[in-house]
């Protein structure tokens, strides 16, 4: 009998940075699964190689970030629902028959903000702030939590519309009628949620957002995560918004429904959040 921890590896370029393997080190050490969990720098042009070169050597499963979730799409020869309303993944399982494509991105959100934050989304009204591949990925999962509606709202209004006629192909009809689309200056509110899914807090940027939009939300959600809060964090927490919070739960709860794809078993993502939040604090 092979006694070799279970082969799995986060994917990116750049990946030095990311904090996968010390999570599902966590993960492995709460529910006694004995893994090896690595990075893999892939080349910008040979995904689809280094991915089988993986596989061969026994590799059982991957996650993926930037910028291979779509090359990742395409190499899976079957996906879950999420999957295909996000055109996008982030989790790779191998077995002998098939590779099968999942994202993890919308599940750990909603983890998040149900179980960790503590905010209702069963009939809630919700901003979504970006048209991109972030906003896209989480759009089934929320619905699926029970949400009135959610409004698509990005810079430029015509990107909200196509990503909104794209998913209306995607979803369920009863779910495409509650999606909405338009720009950022039109997003009035009142909203129970507001994500930020853009990239302006890479940069330290917010996206314009009514002061009485973010005032009047129980939860303002920034997407990036880091030791201090952003642009987007601040300007919400001094329009009056009682709760603000980054994606660093959204991670954590990611990676745990990644890990419950491979494994089997669940984990508890929170005493895991509260070892990274701490790290974070600290300057590590």
């Amino acid at each position: 009998m092979d006694s070799k921890p279970a082969r799995y590896a986060v994917i990116g370029n750049p990946v030095a940075h990311s904090r996968s393997p010390a999570i599902h080190a966590m993960f492995a050490a709460q529910t006694g699964q004995q893994i090896d969990y690595g990075r893999l720098l892939g080349p910008l042009d040979a995904f689809v190689a280094t991915v089988d070169a993986f596989r061969a050597e026994g590799g059982r499963g991957l996650n993926v970030t930037v910028p291979f979730k779509t090359e990742a799409f395409d190499y899976a020869g079957q996906h879950t629902p999420r999957a295909k309303v996000a055109g996008a993944v982030n989790t790779l399982v191998f077995d002998a028959q098939q590779v099968i494509g999942d994202n993890t991105d919308g599940a750990g959100l909603v983890w998040d903000i149900l179980d960790r934050i503590g905010v209702p989304l069963s009939g809630a009204r919700l901003l979504l702030l970006g048209a991109g591949g972030a906003a896209r990925g989480v759009v089934k999962p929320l619905l699926d939590a029970g949400l009135d509606s959610i409004v698509i709202s990005n810079r430029t209004e015509a990107r909200a519309h196509a990503l909104l006629d794209d998913l209306r192909r995607s979803l369920e009809p009863v779910q495409s009628g509650r999606v909405q689309a338009g720009g950022l200056e039109r997003a009035t509110g009142p909203f129970d949620v507001i994500i930020n899914a853009t990239a302006a807090g890479l940069d330290d940027a917010a996206p314009v957002v009514s002061e009485a939009s973010l005032s009047g939300a129980r939860l303002a959600l920034e997407m990036v995560y880091g030791a201090q809060p952003t642009a987007f964090m601040r300007t919400a927490l001094a329009a009056g918004c009682p709760r603000v919070e980054d994606g660093l739960g959204m991670l954590v709860g990611q990676a745990a429904e990644s890990f419950a794809l491979w494994r089997g078993v669940r984990p508890d993502p929170m005493p895991v959040y509260r070892a990274i939040r701490a790290e974070l604090a600290g300057g590590h």
